[in-house]
């Protein structure tokens, strides 16, 4: 086989690469899969359980009679895109967490656990208070606290994973937008 050169100006010998790989001890090889696994699992779990909380939320109280009911201005949104990006919002917040914890995050800083836990569950109580039973002034209260919170997440996964804190900027902009219909839901 043909030597292929590497950008770095380097000659590398796809045979010898394969030899140098096939000598990798099974013991390794069986703790990159083990590494590999848990990561996954725990990827699984951190998405999984926020979106299947707010997937509970929307089944069980989906319905949200009230705000169907009110007549709405135009930027309101519909209730099917409320819930779609309920489910987007807290999909990307699980996936931002476990950036965070991937990194070392919440060991380094354990002030961002109760406040990613306060927020998934402020976002899961918001949608039945408002939509469903009508309490637009403690929704307006449970919005700016979520959003406070959000923005906390934002600010603290800033500081170890990049990536993470881009994946909050939308959920922030949800929350914002949904305090703003909140606030407007009120004179109504």
């Amino acid at each position: 086989m043909p030597p292929q050169a590497l950008h770095s100006g380097f000659v590398l010998d796809q045979t010898a690469a394969f030899t140098i790989n096939s000598k990798m001890p099974k013991r390794e090889e069986k703790n990159t899969k083990a590494k590999t696994t848990k990561a996954l699992r725990s990827l699984f779990i951190a998405v999984s359980v926020p979106l299947s909380l707010t997937t509970t939320i929307i089944f069980l109280f989906g319905s949200g009679h009230r705000y169907r009911a009110v007549a709405k201005p135009f930027w309101f949104p519909p209730m099917w895109f409320i819930h779609l990006a309920a489910l987007g919002s807290s999909s990307l917040m699980g996936f931002a967490a476990w950036l965070f914890w991937a990194d070392g995050g919440f060991h380094a800083q354990p002030d961002a656990l109760p406040l990613y836990i306060a927020q998934v569950f402020l976002g899961l109580v918001w949608d039945p208070l408002v939509l469903v039973m009508g309490a637009t002034r403690l929704g307006l209260i449970f919005g700016l606290i979520q959003f406070g919170t959000l923005f906390a997440c934002y600010r603290t996964f800033r500081r170890v994973n990049p990536f993470a804190k881009d994946l909050a900027k939308p959920c922030l902009a949800w929350a914002a937008y949904l305090t703003l219909v909140n606030f407007k839901l009120i004179y109504l």
